[in-house]
């Protein structure tokens, strides 16, 4: 059965004991159309999974197409709605995905909401594989009492308010009191600490929006502390640089043990703002102000460590303490949503069940990214963990576990779309959206001020 697979499979049309008879080849291949040849591949996402992943089939098959999707009007996920708008050089990977788009045999699909619009279902039957990386877009509750009072949010959704995401755009944190307390710390919580305390000016030249910036500068936010449950042997932030963790552990204990010089003292005396970590501390509830109307602290369990490497616990010494503050934000981890009632998911892991990337019980289907292995990792943990499921997808493609027979690709998802009222947004669309962002910023200096209304984007594009 293998050696009579289609040349574009991996291997030739004809048994591999002797060579094709002469003139055959060409005749051969004038007989397979296009579309006969064409590997067609479906990409759920186009954050960093999505992109990296659609970049590998691309590169190992000459012969594959891919249709990324995402449910945003705009492509690029975390790396436009999650990088903190004073790390710019992070953002330079969008250069390379605005490379993959552009390849004759990709494509963007934005405004289509794949569960809604289209199911995977119908994605699966157009195509020969369907891979599923559409990222953590919710956040994990903290499941304590006064979690739901206002004065309280996640600092996913405070994140995707500076950053444009338009689904946040309509958030109002309340920066009136003086402290404010971020439960958490990891990459996340950092980058909330560092832009709430950030003077507005400094932000001035960045994509942080219009509607953030305007909030940020009225802000009374003083003093910002940094909760967690653990120690700083366990602190879950990362360094820039690939150094051990002992490196980052130096510096902490450096910072908190050593007195400063008289430069640093004087320094840190005439600091308009501070911010500190806070260990060994386990929120327990959200305190109400007298009128219960809005938080006004949180109560704290001291916490101390049992057992040794990862089998390490914080528990609770049952000492408490309360910290007051005017907002509380929760940064205990994002976590992935099922996308589909066809696909298997592990609500308690907040991820789609797989075994490198090949979803469990389903052929054909496969994910990358967080909603693969979880919210954890920098771009470059995406980038090989989706290299890997490509790689998974290929052997199966060779391993003849995929359909073998022509599929249509985008042109059968069109005609379901066009006929539910839904308009694409194509990767030429988004690069009109991005000319107009970056012309609004020219005007104050920002590299692009952000469009945060998804209505305003396809008005402009004339949907």
């Amino acid at each position: 059965m293998a050696s009579r697979c289609w040349r574009w499979w991996g291997w030739s049309a004809w048994p591999r004991t002797r060579p094709p008879p002469a003139g055959s080849t060409p005749s051969f291949r004038h007989h397979l159309s296009t579309q006969e040849k064409t590997l067609q591949i479906c990409v759920v996402g186009s954050g960093p999974a999505g992109f990296y992943t659609a970049q590998h089939l691309l590169k190992q098959h000459p012969q594959a197409h891919v249709d990324i999707y995402e449910k945003q009007p705009v492509p690029f996920g975390l790396v436009r709605f999650g990088v903190a708008p004073d790390h710019p050089e992070v953002k330079n990977v969008i250069n390379t995905f605005t490379q993959t788009a552009h390849s004759g045999r990709c494509a963007f699909w934005g405004n289509v909401e794949v569960g809604r619009d289209v199911t995977v279902p119908e994605l699966r039957e157009a195509y020969h594989a369907v891979v599923l990386s559409y990222g953590a877009e919710d956040h994990r509750a903290l499941e304590i009492p006064g979690e739901e009072l206002p004065g309280v949010c996640s600092a996913r959704a405070f994140v995707g308010w500076y950053n444009g995401l338009p689904e946040n755009r309509e958030l109002e944190p309340d920066l009136s009191g003086d402290t404010a307390v971020i439960l958490g710390q990891g990459n996340v919580a950092l980058d909330v600490a560092r832009i709430l305390l950030t003077p507005p000016e400094h932000l001035e030249r960045t994509d942080i929006t219009k509607a953030a910036l305007g909030v940020l500068r009225q802000s009374r936010v003083k003093t910002v502390w940094l909760v967690g449950r653990r120690g700083p042997l366990q602190v879950a932030f990362t360094i820039k640089v690939p150094r051990p963790r002992k490196r980052l552990t130096e510096l902490l204990l450096r910072t908190a043990t050593e007195k400063p010089g008289p430069e640093e003292a004087a320094r840190r005396a005439s600091a308009s703002r501070a911010w500190g970590l806070r260990f060994f501390r386990s929120p327990q509830q959200v305190l109400p102000s007298p009128d219960g109307r809005r938080a006004a602290g949180v109560r704290l369990a001291v916490t101390r460590l049992e057992g040794v490497g990862e089998a390490t616990r914080a528990v609770p010494t049952g000492d408490m303490e309360d910290l007051p503050c005017g907002l509380v934000l929760s940064s205990v981890g994002y976590k992935s949503r099922p996308v589909d009632p066809s696909v298997p998911f592990d609500s308690k892991l907040g991820v789609i069940p797989n075994v490198e990337g090949r979803v469990m019980d389903v052929p054909g289907l496969y994910c990358s990214g967080w909603v693969k292995r979880g919210p954890t990792g920098v771009i470059a943990t995406t980038m090989t963990d989706s290299f890997l499921t490509g790689q998974m997808l290929l052997q199966d493609l060779k391993a003849g576990l995929l359909p073998s027979g022509p599929r249509p690709g985008y042109a059968a998802i069109q005609a379901l779309l066009s006929s539910r009222g839904v308009r694409p947004v194509s990767f030429s669309d988004w690069e009109k959206l991005d000319a107009e962002e970056v012309a609004r910023g020219q005007g104050t200096g920002k590299p692009r001020e952000k469009l945060v209304d998804p209505q305003e984007m396809l008005r402009l594009l004339g949907h």
